[in-house]
């Protein structure tokens, strides 16, 4: 048990340098570059673990349906989700757009009841409302980055934030193989995000630094984090504690961004992440005690 919470801690500390290094790199280099760049990290990686595992193999009992479901998953939960949410790091702030896109559960709650037809009771949509309010305070007083155009970075995250909901219960009701169908997805982000962003984005060099980002963001957030994370999930005694470590997230990137990126820590922001959180931990109550009056 031990090993699957140093796993969970491990893929927290990854998931929390995103927004920073992603808004390092983006200051620079144009989203779309770097969103190839670091999905086709990502995809090498996932296939050389599937290559030594023998899981390649498995693709074979995959019909060309399957890898068109799992194309358009990947459409819309990666490409869209990390192009919207990439566009608005680069019109607010690190912490901002970091917070923002942990709404994401919230949008989760959303459609697994228009989708999965689960049960949306009185205390979801407290939680529900709990989280908008942190949208609300983040909003009233949100700052663009140099150049920036607030509104436009706060809706951009959001809807990202809504294509990963939507991807995330998508991904659950198909069922697939999640080595499989995450090489497959990131390899779809890739070409995505390769084709409009060449001809319509103007291409930099990196520098050796830059390379070292876009290994970090392809191969350990968007590849390491993903299978630690399945690892720490896998064989633990109470899923929900190790679900929950998930949600230290978004303090720690506070941490992270004021680090690296010299941004102030704002009250605001704290207020604002508090509900937000605080929403999406009311409803794992809800789940928890539907699931104690279910048994």
């Amino acid at each position: 048990m031990k090993r699957n919470y140093a796993y969970a801690v491990a893929t927290v500390f990854i998931w929390s340098t995103m927004a920073a290094v992603s808004k390092m790199l983006l200051n620079d280099i144009p989203n779309l570059q770097t969103l190839s760049i670091s999905g086709v990290f990502a995809f090498l990686f996932l296939f050389a673990i599937n290559a030594k595992s023998g899981k390649l193999g498995k693709m074979k009992e995959y019909r060309l349906k399957d890898y068109a479901v799992m194309a358009g998953l990947g459409f819309i939960g990666l490409f869209v989700y990390t192009a919207l949410y990439y566009y608005g790091l680069t019109q607010l702030t690190s912490q901002e757009a970091c917070i923002l896109n942990y709404l994401w559960p919230v949008m989760l709650v959303i459609f697994s009841c228009i989708i999965l037809k689960e049960r949306l009771t009185v205390l979801k949509c407290v939680a529900m409302l709990c989280s908008f309010l942190g949208i609300v305070i983040l909003s009233a007083g949100s700052s663009a980055s140099a150049g920036g155009n607030a509104v436009l970075g706060i809706v951009s995250c959001i809807v990202a934030a809504a294509c990963y909901g939507l991807f995330s219960v998508l991904n659950k009701k198909a069922d697939y193989d999640q080595n499989i169908a995450m090489m497959i997805i990131w390899l779809v982000v890739a070409v995505c995000s390769a084709v409009p962003g060449f001809f319509a984005q103007d291409w930099v060099m990196l520098s050796g630094t830059q390379w070292l980002g876009m290994i970090w963001l392809g191969v350990v957030v968007d590849a390491v984090a993903y299978l630690m994370w399945a690892l720490a999930l896998r064989g633990a005694e109470n899923t929900a504690q190790i679900a929950n470590i998930a949600y230290l997230t978004p303090f720690l990137s506070l941490v992270v961004s004021a680090v690296l990126l010299k941004e102030q820590i704002q009250l605001r922001a704290l207020a604002a992440l508090v509900f937000i959180i605080g929403g999406i931990l009311l409803q794992s109550l809800c789940e928890g005690a539907g699931r104690k009056r279910a048994e």
